[in-house]
């Protein structure tokens, strides 16, 4: 169940690329629309988009969270010049290729409890929408035919250049690291890109009044915003890499093939990761899959280790980073096992620090999605959890799990369902029942250490015990125990 807020606070204003300023996004409308671009599924499934997709589940979240409409889409690239060269040297065909990646990625995501999208839709599966935008572009005189394929005419909407990344023609080429092709068979300027390849000889091809062939890259997205949500979409974006060629691209497409504009009235880029300072690469060995990554330090670790940071921060992904999440997730689910389970009440509202953790995340949230604040506020909220298990407060702990169930669960999503949450508790309490019977009798034997003032033999017990993940707490009714926090 979630708890929503209903729309009564400062609207969110997020980072448009396009107008390189935060800006309130309309939620006037029965649903606000948000596509980002997925996956080429030709290798597993990197850490980079593991941050790409939580950055932007977790605007959906807030959204959703905040009562507003949403939906969402994110496409899968199933058909490329690299899907090809991998198939080959795999020596399977390329739907085996993908179909294997897609599910890898799709599992991944389910682990790091990113919600579904409303739709995936594929290349593959998007041919027929392709192939009527390119023969609207060629009769508008914005695309043209050469030897090796169709492609997209630059100079005849000039003014549309540099929409995102504010650069010149041959200021955006010269850093494209070789994602704009210079030659082509007829092409009429090395700035314009390709919307369909001709068929190389054993490549994968489709149909068309062009010849067989394949997509470009960058007719994809644009055809598959208006196959489901028409001439406009609310949101859109993806990773900083797209930017340039393919963002870009997509403005032109769409813009010239509809005479609309703008084509997104909104965009938003997340950051990169670096790995321990370096950029990501397979060739320098610091490339880590989203699989690795979980297995390494499991699901929601990872997830917070991306969060914390705003989504367009670029991220160092170090030991420091992942030690830290490690420790401060524990933190959150053990306070949560202590106090007995989530829960939906909003019993924190006359609650004054719980009330001020609320509206300072709240603030956070609305600008920009500064995830980095919710953490730190969340943080405060376990430690006010912490201490009432500590004080045994049942009302406040309450209050604390309703706060967190809210914002750690359904805004950040960080926690795991309610099922996972209440087996851990009954794993919990198998291990205190476990130790139960040792843990009393070193109190016992360490009370009557004390009582003969042998403060050395006292301490050695309390070390013993406190080895076995157990706290004592001396009070004037004698000495009771709990399981350790983190």
């Amino acid at each position: 169940m979630t708890i929503g807020l209903g729309c009564q606070h400062v609207p969110l204003r997020l980072y448009n690329t396009a107008s390189r300023t935060k800006q309130e996004i309309d939620v006037s409308g029965e649903e606000v629309t948000i596509y980002a671009c997925g996956i080429t599924p030709y290798s597993p499934s990197h850490i980079g988009h593991a941050r790409q997709a939580i950055a932007f589940d977790t605007l959906v979240r807030w959204l959703r969270f905040q009562g507003v409409g949403v939906r969402y889409i994110t496409n899968f690239t199933d058909i490329s010049d690299t899907i090809i060269d991998a198939s080959k040297k795999e020596g399977v065909d390329f739907l085996e290729l993908t179909n294997r990646h897609i599910l890898d990625y799709r599992i991944s995501m389910k682990k790091l409890n990113v919600l579904d999208a409303d739709a995936y839709p594929r290349v593959t599966e998007s041919i027929v929408g392709i192939i009527s935008m390119i023969e609207t572009l060629m009769e508008k005189g914005h695309a043209y035919a050469a030897g090796d394929g169709i492609y997209f005419e630059i100079d005849t909407a000039p003014e549309k250049y540099g929409r995102l990344t504010g650069q010149t023609l041959e200021m955006v080429r010269s850093g494209a690291g070789g994602r704009v092709a210079s030659t082509g068979v007829g092409k009429k300027d090395h700035r314009d890109f390709a919307l369909w390849k001709i068929a190389k000889q054993g490549e994968p091809s489709w149909d068309s009044p062009f010849g067989k062939g394949r997509p470009g890259w960058h007719i994809e997205c644009s055809a598959m915003v208006h196959e489901h949500f028409g001439h406009q979409v609310d949101i859109h974006g993806g990773g900083s890499d797209l930017m340039f060629p393919h963002h870009e691209a997509e403005i032109f497409q769409s813009e010239c093939c509809f005479n609309i504009e703008p084509f997104a009235r909104h965009w938003m880029h997340n950051g990169m990761i670096n790995v321990n300072g370096e950029k990501m690469s397979k060739s320098l060995g610091n490339f880590w899959t989203v699989s690795d990554a979980i297995d390494a330090v499991g699901p929601m670790v990872l997830r917070y280790a991306l969060i914390n940071a705003p989504y367009r921060q670029p991220i160092d992904f170090n030991q420091v980073l992942l030690d830290d999440a490690e420790k401060n997730y524990a933190r959150l689910i053990e306070s949560i096992i202590s106090a007995g389970g989530l829960s939906v009440a909003r019993q924190w509202e006359d609650i004054e620090l719980l009330k001020n953790a609320e509206n300072s995340l709240i603030r956070g949230m609305d600008d920009d999605l500064n995830t980095r604040v919710a953490i730190a506020e969340m943080q405060s909220v376990v430690k006010i959890l912490r201490q009432a298990n500590s004080s045994h407060d049942p009302m406040l702990a309450s209050a604390c799990i309703g706060w967190l169930s809210a914002y750690a669960g359904d805004v950040l999503g960080l926690l795991p369902d309610k099922e996972s949450i209440q087996k851990m508790i009954g794993e919990a309490s198998e291990r205190r029942d476990e130790i139960r019977d040792k843990v009393e009798s070193l109190i016992a034997e360490r009370e009557e250490a004390r009582s003969q003032r042998d403060w050395e033999e006292a301490d050695r017990i309390r070390n013993e015990i406190s080895n076995l993940g157990v706290v004592i707490e001396d009070r004037d009714t004698g000495a009771t125990w709990r399981m350790k926090d983190p």
